[in-house]
Parts: structure tokens; C-alpha cells; sequence
């Protein structure tokens, strides 16, 4: 008689056990593999785009891109309110948009005039961890606005405007832009909102994401949508605890809040001026001149 060559219901057992533990290990690698891959990705089309931001100086009388460029009465209408980004006109475009048109990287397909809430069309304006967060307004990277390029007005001044690049004592250290949460980093962690292109709620993640907050405000500066009772924005720590951040000179460092001179109390939430002196939130390195400079503050009457 012959023997039957076959697994017995033991021995299969031992196999999947032994197959499962083999998942067990391996699924959190490459899990972390996949989050490493979206950094590495994200860093490359931000130091891209960045590059664009000396360019635009070049070509501006040493002007720094500003967060959005300025506006004038008539709105959409008023043609002084349209800016060529590369393949066309568009209304008062965001600097992300304005960099990319000077390394030949256009953001929309067709630019509009008259649509301020444009999803941008190039993959080099996404970030791969939030690849939806493509709404102009609403989006992924925020610009270091405050202290680089700040065309807001009030009472018929900017807020701070023109910015002269060469202001920016070590560019190595001066931060460009990078991940952002906009207006939701002002809220504890379990009260911000997921994404949503076109809404408008201030604990909405990515709302106003384009504007990035300095560490630390004061009660005279500016602070997320530029509007009264704004919440503040703040970096957003989506790659492994950490942001990915541009700096002037066109490198990029995946850092902790922290590390960036950001403070979060017990929710979470981003704070504008901790009591502890000894801890208090550092715009060091957003400032431009090494030091823990205020934020202009807005212009008087």
C-alpha cells in the first residue's frame, strides 16, 4: 500500500499561524514604508516649487512673492485683479501658485478670472498624504505670510507689504512654507472637522491652509483668514508626528511642531502665547533674522 503524502489538520494549522505572525510583522514595515514613500514625495514638490521664490525676487526688484497678491476695488471684474501664472490669467493667485508658474510648473489647467476657489490641476501641488486638499484656499501648504509677504489690508495699508528678500539674514533658517491645518490648529484635537473643499468653518481642517501662522502671535498681528475672531493656523504634523517644511534657501526638514518653536496645550490645540516663560512658543525661525521677533503688528488708523 502507498503511504498518502498530505498535510495533516495540525500541521496546517502551523502554517497559518506561522503566516499570520509573518503578516503581523511585516504589515507595520510596510505601512511605514508607504508613509516614508508619501514624505519623500511630498518634500520632492515642495523644494521644487520653492524654487520659484528666488526667481520671482529676481525678477521683482528683490520683492518676495507675497501670500496672495494684493487686491483692488472691482474685484473680478477689474482686470488690475488678474495675474498671469504661466498659461494664463487668473484672479489675485495664492504664492504657491505664483512660484510654480516661475519654474514652468503651472497650477490649473485653464485659470479663471473670476473664480477665486480653483482646485489646483498639477500633482506638484498635492500633497500625497492629503491628496484631496487641492481647493486654492482650502489647501495643503501654507506660506510663511507674516513675515514674508503679507498683502492684506487694513485701513488702507498692508499688513506687510513688499517684503524685500534681502531682509532674510540666513535663508537656510528661515522658514518658506510647508504642511499646514489652517484655522484648525487653534481647536483641541477632537473638535476639528475633516476636510472639505468649499466649506467655510473655522475648525474645519485645511481651511485657510494656505496662510501659515508663525509660532507665536500677539494680540496687535495678524492671524489666519485675516478676518476679526479668526482662529490661528498652524503646521500640520501629517507625516509621522511631523511636518514637511521649505526653507528660503530651497531645502526641506521633516520637524516637529515643536522643533519649529510651536507650543500645544493639554487638547492639543496650538497656542499663541504660553505662560510658562521658560516654554513659550519662538517665531526664531520664521522671523527672517534668527531672532523670536512679534509678528507685525496690523496697521493703525
Amino acid at each position: 500500500m502507498h503511504r498518502r503524502n498530505a498535510f495533516t489538520l495540525i500541521e496546517l494549522l502551523v502554517v497559518v499561524s506561522i503566516i499570520a505572525l509573518l503578516i503581523g510583522i511585516l504589515l507595520p514595515s510596510l505601512s511605514q514604508a508607504r508613509r516614508q514613500a508619501k514624505s519623500v514625495l511630498c518634500q520632492t514638490r515642495l523644494r521644487e516649487l520653492s524654487h520659484g521664490w528666488h526667481m520671482y525676487a529676481d525678477e521683482n526688484n528683490d520683492v518676495a512673492v507675497p501670500g496672495r497678491m494684493a487686491k483692488v476695488s472691482g474685484g473680478t471684474s477689474n482686470p488690475a485683479n488678474w495675474y498671469d501664472v504661466g498659461n494664463g490669467k487668473k484672479y489675485r493667485p495664492r504664492w504657491v501658485a505664483t512660484m510654480g508658474q516661475q519654474v514652468g510648473v503651472f497650477a490649473f489647467n485653464d485659470p479663471s478670472t473670476s473664480d477665486d476657489r480653483q482646485d489646483y490641476d498639477s500633482q506638484v501641488y498635492q500633497c500625497p498624504q492629503v491628496p484631496t486638499w487641492i481647493d486654492e484656499r482650502n489647501y495643503a501648504y501654507g506660506y510663511n505670510l507674516q513675515f514674508l509677504g503679507n498683502s492684506r489690508k487694513s485701513n488702507g495699508q498692508f499688513h506687510n507689504y513688499p517684503v524685500n528678500r534681502s531682509r532674510i539674514r540666513n535663508f537656510a533658517s528661515t522658514v518658506l512654507g510647508g504642511d499646514c491645518m489652517g484655522t484648525a490648529a487653534g481647536f483641541a484635537k477632537h473638535d476639528r472637522k475633516p476636510y472639505q473643499a468649499k466649506v467655510n468653518g473655522m475648525a474645519q481642517l485645511g481651511n485657510h491652509g494656505w496662510t501659515l501662522d508663525p509660532p507665536r502671535l500677539t494680540e496687535t498681528s495678524d492671524r489666519g483668514t485675516g478676518d476679526a475672531g479668526s482662529s490661528r493656523t498652524g503646521v500640520d504634523p501629517r507625516h509621522g508626528g511631523k511636518a514637511n517644511i521649505v526653507y528660503c534657501d530651497g531645502h526641506v526638514e521633516s520637524q516637529t511642531p515643536r522643533a519649529l518653536g510651536y507650543r500645544l496645550d493639554e487638547t492639543e490645540a496650538f497656542v499663541d502665547l504660553n505662560i510658562d516663560p521658560m516654554d513659550r512658543p519662538t517665531n526664531r525661525w520664521f522671523s527672517g533674522t534668527g531672532r523670536d521677533d512679534n509678528p507685525p503688528d496690523l496697521p493703525s488708523a
